[in-house]
């Protein structure tokens, strides 16, 4: 008889994590894992505690509670840590006073695990050349250099913090693409936040929302379709049968009433109005929301 696979260790896991500025506490006791393989969005508002929680990640915040990011502690192992993981956050941070080839040499001095030939070798066949200083480069150059620099880097842990903040649509979505076809195996792991839900939806493995310093949802994709159902109206009588399910959400659009429901069964809906999977922006929106009572019906 073949011997039980061995569980498979998270490449991050938090319990109980907890962190204060001064009086103020920003994060309420997160627990989470996250395997390896994966594709995670970490997704709030801002002020929410995203930013803590990747420095918490990355060794740059020290919290109450354990975190531990490929079986050690952050803060007190950064240095070891940072060999096997990357983290870039948007292209304004690049340093606009160096030239591609010294940021490269910069890097390569910073990074173990980066390749300036692998970098180099990405941009063969675009406008951007060696010499070119990064402050003259156009945003479309800037995103173009800065996924030169993911892909060169060899990590365990890819973490991008709003890595496309500022470019228009069509780079922001070349960056996401070529990102999610030259880069991710199943033994790299990506944690993105960003503002533009919708972009980066068809690339994740699962999702984290965070509101107010506390995990309000942490699940893969495929949980979130099952788990989440829309249902649009515009009858009287089938909004206040759907009222009486408990929709989590609900607002008037263009003369419908849209509602959203966790966790009911799509037969006691199927009746009373047209029904879709939310996006992942609807379910910010209805999620992230502060706990209010739901209005009651107009006459």
């Amino acid at each position: 008889m073949s011997e039980p696979a061995a569980p498979i260790e998270p490449i991050v896991a938090a319990r109980g994590l907890r962190k204060k500025f001064g009086r103020k506490e920003i994060l309420h006791g997160l627990d989470f894992d996250i395997p390896p393989g994966r594709i995670y969005g970490l997704i709030g508002h801002n002020g929410a505690g995203k930013t803590t929680t990747l420095n918490a990640m990355l060794g740059l915040t020290a919290c109450a509670g354990t975190i531990r990011v490929l079986g050690l502690d952050p803060f007190a192992h950064r240095a070891r840590l940072m060999r096997d993981v990357a983290f870039i956050s948007d292209v304004a941070s690049l340093p606009r006073f160096l030239r591609v080839r010294e940021l490269f040499s910069l890097l390569s001095s910073i990074h173990p695990n980066f390749s300036p030939d692998k970098a180099h070798a990405f941009l063969q066949g675009t406008d951007l050349k060696p010499e070119l200083k990064i402050k003259n480069l156009s945003k479309g150059m800037l995103a173009q250099l800065h996924l030169a620099v993911v892909m060169a880097i060899d990590a365990k842990l890819l973490v991008l913090d709003e890595p496309t903040l500022g470019l228009d649509i069509t780079y922001r979505k070349r960056f996401y693409r070529r990102l999610l076809e030259d880069y991710m195996n199943e033994e790299r792991t990506l944690i993105i936040t960003t503002h533009q839900v919708d972009e980066i939806e068809f690339m994740l493995s699962d999702v984290m929302f965070i509101r107010d310093g506390t995990l309000i949802l942490h699940q893969p994709m495929e949980a979130v379709a099952q788990n989440f159902i829309q249902l649009v109206s515009n009858d009287p009588a089938q909004r206040a049968s759907a009222r009486a399910l408990g929709p989590v959400f609900e607002e008037t659009r263009f003369g419908q009433t849209v509602m959203i429901f966790e966790g009911v069964d799509r037969s006691r809906l199927q009746d009373l109005g047209a029904l879709s999977s939310p996006t992942l922006s609807d379910l910010f929106v209805a999620l992230m929301q502060r706990p209010t009572a739901i209005p009651e019906p107009t006459p």
